[in-house]
């Protein structure tokens, strides 16, 4: 596929129909299994929180930028401050950093993505979380 365009040529007829990688639909994307989403809220003292992948035992972190990555070791960028709303979800603020005085927010968009802190507010809904027990 050259410039947008596929640069296979029509076949004769007569011939079955192969398509090129380029032309062929792409198959359903498959999720990872249950155990790869379940994370542990864990209290680091009164409203501050560290969020822990079960799975592979990171922690969730955020950057000066407002981007969340995973780090092995538990850190300052690892704690969040969790508020319960007004609705009943709970929301995780980065306790150390901060973009033009407001706080960095969790947030993942509509295709599960995390989002920059400095683009989040409180009152989006894509920082709204519903921990959930699991046995």
């Amino acid at each position: 596929m050259l410039g947008g365009r596929c640069q296979q040529k029509p076949l004769p007829q007569g011939f079955s129909s192969l398509r090129c990688a380029c032309c062929q639909p792409k198959p359903p994307r498959i999720l990872p299994p249950q155990l790869g989403r379940i994370v542990e809220i864990r209290s680091v003292r009164v409203g501050v929180v560290a969020i822990r992948a079960v799975h592979t035992g990171f922690y969730l972190a955020m950057n000066k930028q407002g981007r969340l990555y995973g780090s092995k070791e538990f850190s300052p960028n690892c704690k969040f401050m969790e508020r319960i709303e007004e609705n009943g979800y709970n929301t995780y603020a980065s306790l150390r950093w901060r973009h033009r005085g407001r706080p960095m927010f969790l947030s993942l968009n509509s295709k599960g993505r995390p989002q920059r802190g400095g683009k989040t507010r409180r009152q989006h809904l894509s920082t709204h979380f519903l921990p959930m027990l699991v046995s």
